[in-house]
């Protein structure tokens, strides 16, 4: 009786994930497709905005939530048809839109083709390696870096509340993920000082990781975005491990 609940519960749990990504791929496109054929902000232009790092993260997050929409839970396989549909699918719509945009007074060009096709690729490639809550984690960290470290403008500079924002949300969606996998890949489920050592040292050495990279290639941030995402990082942590421990209070009620 109890297995069979636990198989129904991970069963409604596998579906409601999986509807949840199909609405998130759907809400991403949309948002995709209209930036992308909307004339680029004059702020952002002036900002000198990497395109082609825009388009590698884009096509990046697009590959990974298109291929868990359809194979929910499943690794890449690249001696099954599935990967190359979607290889060919998400590159094809890639090229298909840069030639589109030009109605729009933006110029086609191949380069940016071929930053779609290393965004599709990698993120095929990470799920090769990596289940869904592994692969969601690493997307997240290339993400961040990306737009934290790659992009040609400062965003602290140019945007500094919104900026703050995207590190507060960014770390949050970093941290959430890391914790996931901390609780699918570990026996122990209730939360000890050896779990909030591992659940804190990941996001707080990516954190340390990304900010000294912005040193060494010379992108200003300011101490307001780092205090955020480290107080972030304990605030999700903070609330997982409360959660857990009143989880184990009610229990033990029982």
């Amino acid at each position: 009786m109890l297995k069979n609940r636990t198989r129904r519960n991970i069963t409604m749990s596998i579906s409601c994930k999986h509807k949840i990504i199909r609405i998130l791929l759907v809400l991403y496109w949309l948002t995709l497709f209209v930036l992308a054929h909307i004339p680029m902000p004059q702020y952002v232009q002036r900002a000198g905005v990497s395109d082609k790092c825009l388009h590698f993260l884009a096509y990046l997050l697009l590959t990974f939530l298109f291929w868990f929409a359809i194979r929910p839970d499943e690794k890449v396989n690249w001696r099954k048809a599935a990967v190359w549909c979607v290889l060919f699918i998400v590159t094809g719509y890639g090229a298909i839109d840069e030639v589109v945009q030009s109605l729009v007074g933006r110029t086609c060009d191949a380069m940016d083709i071929a930053a779609n096709l290393a965004g599709v690729l990698t993120g095929l490639l990470l799920i090769s390696f990596f289940t869904f809550w592994s692969a969601a984690l690493f997307v997240a960290g290339i993400i961040i870096f990306g737009i934290t470290n790659l992009l040609q403008a400062n965003l602290a500079e140019l945007l500094p509340f919104p900026n703050t924002i995207f590190h507060v949300f960014a770390f949050a969606t970093f941290t959430a993920l890391w914790l996931r996998n901390i609780h699918l890949h570990t026996q122990r489920r209730i939360p000890d000082k050896k779990w909030l050592i591992r659940a804190l040292t990941v996001p707080t050495g990516f954190l340390i990781t990304v900010k000294l990279c912005s040193v060494l290639l010379g992108r200003y941030f300011t101490p307001q975005e780092t205090i955020a995402s480290m107080g972030t990082i304990i605030a999700v942590t903070a609330a997982v491990y409360i959660r857990a421990l009143l989880h184990k209070t009610s229990v033990l009620k029982k």
